[in-house]
């Protein structure tokens, strides 16, 4: 396992459990900063709420790689040739 599929592990390990108070914590930071703006950049920071509120939904469920990302299993590069059994 490559030193990215580790930290994505532990990351959606992270997620798992807590989706709703990660969630709470992006919708008050993105408060924040309209506040913060008087919210000019309103629009922008909804968007960005958004997406990161599907990115957490996206990797805090445990599921299976869409079809296209499955990688297939590997034939063996020799197999062994089968064995006559006959006496």
């Amino acid at each position: 396992m490559g030193l990215i599929d580790d930290l994505k592990g532990k990351a959606q390990g992270l997620i798992r459990g807590n989706e709703q108070a990660i969630k709470n914590g992006i919708s008050k930071a993105g408060d924040l900063v309209d506040k913060k703006t008087g919210g000019k950049y309103s629009g922008h920071v909804d968007k960005i709420q958004d997406g990161a509120s599907k990115l957490i939904d996206k990797n805090g469920n445990p599921g299976q790689a869409p079809a296209a990302e499955q990688v297939p299993p590997a034939a063996p590069a020799n197999p062994a040739p089968p064995v006559d059994r006959a006496p």
